[in-house]
């Protein structure tokens, strides 16, 4: 018996789907447009936080010996840095090594520093340092400087200040086009409910005088607005997944990303996610809007 009332309940749902044509047709195209809005801010956001995250293993904070330093120093001058936080991986560069990285920096003209060697090599030797978290970049150098023996600190702070600054835009620009996104689709899908309900409320009326309750006359709506929104959230994902490849294939073969080394995300890669918040937010959605909508003509 409850197996045939669930049956009747998303049977009447569906068949309200699709027998209000127009009024479903519109508030898909509508609901289609706003997620997409919002998936290309979400894909944005997730390539910025890879980039960052490419960008960490990659980024490095010099920090210079001073010259006078014993071997003994060097060592707790390393000990130390090794005991900061958020500290990936630390190298130690000799002096002899960064005149020869300097050497193969100037290719041919690399024989104006043959006279640089040994007592005369102007070059210091440093530790090269990696952090896991960019955003504590100048924590650490501030840290760092206070230590014995350090001679100079260098690091790509505007670089690193510039993308962190874009990755924060780019979440609360994300977490804004939600709330809209939110606010939207829930009032398109109570107002095309609504349309529903507004013509079929003789018969609600008749199925509450014969004693229906509540939840049993609201369900169809329900699942008709779930309907909407799933299927509005499979629309956009094929959608964007096209729309993502196309640009992001353009992107990647630019000369601009072949310079700087740098690989964006591929939609397989956020699929999975994109589909439980798509999904996710379908069902939400849609259940909200349609209770909504329905309150005007149930007992709450």
């Amino acid at each position: 018996m409850k197996y045939s009332i669930f049956g009747y309940l998303i049977g009447e749902g569906f068949r309200n789907f699709f027998k209000n044509k127009k009024s479903t047709a519109a508030s898909l195209i509508i609901m289609c447009a706003t997620m997409f809005i919002f998936g290309i801010f979400f894909l944005i956001g997730e390539n910025v936080n890879y980039i960052m995250q490419q960008v960490q293993g990659i980024q490095e904070m010099n920090v210079f010996i001073n010259p006078e330093a014993t071997a003994e120093q060097e060592k707790e001058l390393e000990a130390k840095i090794k005991e900061l936080p958020y500290i990936n991986t630390i190298e130690y560069v000799s002096q002899e090594e960064a005149l020869n990285t300097m050497k193969s920096w100037l290719g041919e003209d690399s024989s104006i520093l043959d006279a640089y060697s040994g007592e005369d090599n102007p070059f210091k030797a440093s530790y090269k340092i990696t952090l896991t978290d960019l955003t504590k970049t100048d924590e650490i150098k501030t840290q760092i400087s206070t230590f014995e023996n350090v001679a100079k600190i260098t690091v790509g702070s505007d670089t690193i200040n510039k993308l962190i600054d874009i990755a924060n835009g780019i979440r609360t620009a994300t977490g804004v086009i939600l709330v809209l996104l939110i606010l939207i689709s829930v009032f398109i899908i109570a107002n095309t409910i609504k349309l529903t309900v507004h013509a079929r409320r003789k018969e609600i009326s008749i199925m509450k005088y014969v004693g229906a309750t509540n939840g049993f006359i609201r369900w169809p709506f329900i699942v008709e607005g779930i309907l909407i929104g799933i299927i509005s959230a499979i629309i956009t994902i094929v959608i964007l997944g096209f729309t993502y490849n196309f640009i992001a294939d353009k992107i990647s073969s630019s000369e601009v990303m072949n310079v700087m080394g740098y690989n964006l995300l591929t939609y397989s890669n956020m699929l999975s996610m994109l589909f439980v918040v798509y999904i996710g937010m379908g069902i939400g959605i849609g259940a909200v809007g349609s209770a909504i909508s329905m309150r005007k003509y149930l007992e709450v």
